[in-house]
């Protein structure tokens, strides 16, 4: 028996347990794994634990093997909190912006955290930048392809079925 895909944003079950009960961010039918909640938890840790670790890192580098210390400490906190911040903000504007966008966004974003990095571990700020400029472009060049491939065959399923 064919049944018609659902509508985007529209529900395919009741909610309650079941193959599929809603669609994902380009109408495709998605399983409920988890409940809500745990999506919530989800979407507000991961920040936060990329954050610490990557506050904790920065700290590391900023410390150059020395003795851990208060302004260390209050360096990788600070770290930790901004870069999660930004994380959020980013995650938020992308959402909103065209599929070229997003991947330019997300590929600024990964370029600028190694290059704070890296320029912390006393390196030339020439070869600082390269590097930084190499992540950002590779990670945006993935996204646009991977958001490419995704969206173009979604939207050749889609049209197949209606």
């Amino acid at each position: 028996m064919a049944h018609a895909a659902p509508a985007r944003g529209t529900s395919t079950g009741t909610g309650t347990r079941g193959p599929s009960t809603g669609t994902g961010p380009r109408g495709r039918p998605m399983p409920d794994v988890f409940g809500q909640r745990t999506h919530l938890l989800a979407k507000w840790a991961m920040p936060v634990t990329i954050g610490l670790v990557y506050g904790y890192w920065a700290a590391a580098i900023h410390r150059r093997g020395g003795p851990i210390t208060g302004g260390n400490l209050l360096f990788g906190f600070l770290t930790a909190l901004v870069f999660a911040v930004l994380y959020v903000v980013v995650r938020a504007v992308a959402e909103r912006l065209p599929r070229e966008g997003h991947a330019v966004l997300w590929g600024a974003f990964a370029g600028s955290a190694l290059g704070f990095l890296y320029a912390g571990s006393g390196v030339a700020m020439f070869t600082c930048v390269l590097v930084s400029l190499a992540l950002a472009a590779a990670v945006t060049a993935s996204l646009v392809y991977r958001y490419y491939t995704h969206q173009d065959a979604e939207e050749a399923r889609a049209a197949r079925t209606t």
